[in-house]
């Protein structure tokens, strides 16, 4: 098999199986659709040309997770010298079929203003805060950010305080 042949096909499983993640990670990083679109494209570009590179000494999962937050942030930082805007939604969080359209709208407000809050925190706090949204343990966010699980789950807790003081107190970014 040659290089660009298994290039291929570790990319090919990886998108396969990590393919929804990818999009909610691009969701919290950047909330205008055709952007966020890009994003994604850009992710997955990175994750093949990664893969010619890719050996083996962290899990595949860990490799994808690296990648994609490390393409996510360059992303960001590049949008934010270009533009000076306030960032808006998460539009993929639904209220059960049974909520009153009141129940609806408070539900899509609260995941906005959560949105909102998480997209202006600090680059690795957004990382953090987003890995763990997406279900990896401290161990496993350690191995992506090179940061000690010790002090990844120091700083979930301060995040998450930090986050809901901000959420109770109001908005402030926008």
């Amino acid at each position: 098999m040659t290089a660009t042949t298994g290039q291929d096909q570790r990319y090919i499983e990886a998108a396969a199986e990590f393919g929804p993640a990818l999009e909610r990670l691009a969701r919290g990083y950047e909330a205008h659709p055709e952007r966020r679109r890009d994003l994604v494209q850009d992710i997955h570009v990175a994750l093949w040309r990664s893969f010619r590179s890719f050996d083996a000494r962290c899990s595949v999962r860990t490799w994808v997770y690296r990648v994609a937050h490390n393409t996510a942030t360059t992303h960001i930082l590049k949008e934010r010298r270009r533009h000076d805007r306030h960032w808006t939604s998460l539009d993929d969080a639904l209220p059960s079929e049974t909520a009153s359209a009141e129940e609806t709208t408070h539900h899509h407000q609260a995941l906005d203003r959560l949105t909102r809050l998480i997209q202006h925190l600090k680059p690795q706090d957004r990382q953090i805060i987003l890995l763990y949204l997406e279900g990896l343990d401290a161990a496993g966010m350690a191995e992506i950010t090179g940061l000690t699980a010790a002090h990844i789950a120091t700083k979930i807790h301060r995040i998450k305080a930090l986050l809901r003081r901000q959420f109770t107190e109001g908005d402030h970014h926008g």
